[in-house]
């Protein structure tokens, strides 16, 4: 793995993502490898994506920064990925940023927790956990250095029982291999709410759709044809509101 450190002018980035008015990235890159991850497509090097992982020294000093708007951490990057239970950039950078943000993190790791701390002295924070039941050769073919499922699930429950509002962002959302209802049965009780995204497949790159297609093709099937793709976003929308959480969105990604 190959470490960049750099110091940046600006921590805060303008987000193009709906409700988000602003991005922390104080990683860029990612350890946790995931094959899908659309990112790739957004920050370009000559390595391979995971191969690097650049670290922004200078961020804390940054974060300092009042901006009005949420702030989502982080959006190219995962604030708690391995890298980060060394370096507590991702902690530094809590400490620092004013209080009076709104804050909303985003991240696959139950490392999170261990800030629990700092993220109380927000009057604004919601935390959120990627959930999507990648286990055994899905993982393996998928994301296999993300911490598993369960230990994610343990860290929503336990964020909730801090007082730490937190939503399961259930993504990518694979058709058979993806199990939403049960992912929301599980965690509905400890859970403030959800966001859903299926799987970003144009932008997952030619190489994961290759495999996809190869390993379930009924999956790829679903993903790419109209209406069974439409079909099967209806049972999903029926599974919501059979189950009557709360849902903050759904990116279908077509």
């Amino acid at each position: 793995m190959k470490i960049i450190k750099r110091k940046v002018k600006t921590l805060y980035t303008r987000s193009r993502i709906p409700g988000i008015e602003w991005s922390v990235n104080q990683y860029v890159g990612c350890q946790f490898a995931c094959k899908y991850c659309y990112a790739k497509e957004i920050v370009r090097r000559e390595e391979p994506w995971s191969s690097w992982v650049e670290v922004k020294v200078n961020a804390p000093d940054l974060a300092r920064k009042r901006v009005k708007g949420t702030i989502l951490m982080s959006s190219v990057s995962d604030p708690y990925q391995p890298i980060e239970a060394k370096l507590k950039l991702t902690r530094s950078v809590l400490r620092f940023m004013d209080k009076r943000n709104e804050l909303m993190i985003l991240t696959k790791s139950p490392l999170v927790v261990r800030d629990v701390s700092i993220l109380k002295l927000f009057p604004t924070v919601e935390v959120g956990l990627t959930v999507n039941s990648f286990e055994g050769k899905e993982k393996k073919l998928f994301e296999p250095l993300t911490p598993i499922q369960r230990a994610r699930i343990n860290a929503l429950k336990a964020l909730h029982e801090e007082g730490i509002k937190n939503y399961a962002f259930i993504s990518p959302i694979i058709p058979g291999i993806t199990d939403v209802e049960a992912i929301i049965r599980e965690t509905r009780d400890f859970v403030n709410w959800y966001f859903l995204e299926f799987l970003n497949l144009k932008k997952a790159g030619e190489e994961f759709r290759k495999n996809l297609e190869e390993e379930f093709p009924e999956s790829y099937a679903v993903l790419t044809d109209y209406d069974k793709f439409t079909s099967y976003l209806r049972s999903i929308k029926d599974v919501l509101k059979r189950l009557n959480v709360r849902v903050e969105g759904i990116e279908t990604h077509k």
